[in-house]
């Protein structure tokens, strides 16, 4: 018995395909399994091409049809990703993404100012601390103080990846060094996630 053969002998199946239904108030355009997505909030794209995936358009553009051919297990589970990031661009130029972020201090108040046009966030006396730290928001992100909670800001944008990877970036800035994580809880954490218009049923 060769061990090389095991790699022909793994299960696959033959096709699988998934569809995904286009919102009436969205357009989308694929070219190479470039993903176009347009819709009230704006346009946003999504490139595939790493993947081993066909993307075609059906029902005169209100159906994503997503095939693969000769996938095993684990390659079939991206039929389902694939499916869910399209779903995510459907609602970002819908209705937005937001983030809720909340200030979490035992002593030392954290300072925050918004400047570059609600684009970078500065965070000031973090325990005690006299270093400034900037962050810049990913690009289509912006962010502003809210005007009902006290100690409370709130990232809004249509790419989900952005909104949360800038939200990340503001949490990792304020993570406590050198110092027990279980006393020390200082810090700015996601509080809520939700988006910024609701659609009416």
């Amino acid at each position: 018995f060769c061990p090389n053969l095991c790699a022909f002998l793994i299960m696959r199946q033959i096709f699988n395909t998934e569809f995904i239904e286009v919102p009436a108030d969205v357009k989308v355009e694929i070219a190479s399994r470039q993903i176009t997505v347009t819709g009230k909030r704006g346009v946003l794209k999504r490139n595939f091409r790493h993947l081993n995936v066909d993307l075609a358009l059906t029902q005169k553009g209100r159906r994503i049809r997503v095939d693969m051919w000769f996938g095993t297990k684990k390659e079939l589970a991206v039929l389902r990703t694939i499916c869910s990031h399209i779903l995510n661009l459907f609602k970002g130029v819908r209705q937005g993404f937001q983030y809720k972020m909340r200030f979490v201090y035992a002593h030392f108040p954290i300072n925050v100012n918004i400047t570059n046009s609600d684009a970078t966030v500065e965070i000031r006396n973090f325990l005690g601390e006299k270093q400034v730290r900037k962050i810049d928001m990913l690009p289509g992100v912006k962010v502003i103080r809210s005007a009902k909670v006290k100690d409370e800001i709130v990232l809004e944008g249509n790419d989900l990846d952005s909104v949360s990877l800038s939200a990340a970036l503001i949490q990792g800035s304020t993570k406590v060094k050198n110092k027990d994580i279980r006393k020390f809880l200082d810090g700015i954490y996601v509080s809520e996630k939700g988006t910024v218009e609701e659609i009416a049923q």
